[in-house]
């Protein structure tokens, strides 16, 4: 009988990690020229529970942080954060301006229509981490700007 108990609980507690999950939606880095070392990345995020985005990765970049762009005394500053909260059930935008992935020390020129794997770390309220794999469009500009750039000219 202890041995279906401990399977049990080992299995109610497996669930309960895979039962994690993030929605990506929109993901996309800005192109960079030959040369430039530095790029973004953008998306929104959507977690079932409580989260916290706790670190960045990619093979395209030396570095890649977590990045908050703030207004102070009518200059825009841009620092890492260690963790950015992710509500539940709540999107969080990654976007220009605002939070965002900041790679550098770019290994190579990030090309239009190319995509970028980026692997983002997650936390949740008891500390356990999990990784998921996101594939980023690279663009000039965010694609709802495109598509409603064209949707302007269409008319």
């Amino acid at each position: 009988m202890k041995t279906k108990i401990f399977i049990g609980a080992l299995a109610l507690l497996c669930g309960v990690a895979w039962a994690q999950t993030v929605t990506v939606s929109d993901a996309w880095a800005r192109a960079t020229v030959q040369g430039q070392k530095a790029s973004g990345a953008f998306m929104t995020l959507t977690a079932d529970q409580p989260l916290k985005l706790v670190s960045v990765s990619t093979q395209a970049a030396g570095l890649a942080q977590i990045h908050e762009m703030t207004m102070q005394d009518n200059v825009m500053k841009m620092a890492p954060v260690a963790a950015l909260d992710l509500p539940a059930g709540q999107a969080v935008a990654l976007k220009p301006g605002g939070y965002h992935l900041m790679l550098m020390d770019l290994k190579t020129p990030l090309q239009k229509d190319a995509n970028l794997a980026l692997v983002l770390t997650f936390q949740d309220a008891k500390g356990k981490k999990f990784t998921q794999t996101v594939q980023a469009k690279v663009a000039q500009q965010p694609p709802a700007e495109a598509s409603g750039m064209m949707h302007e000219h269409m008319h």
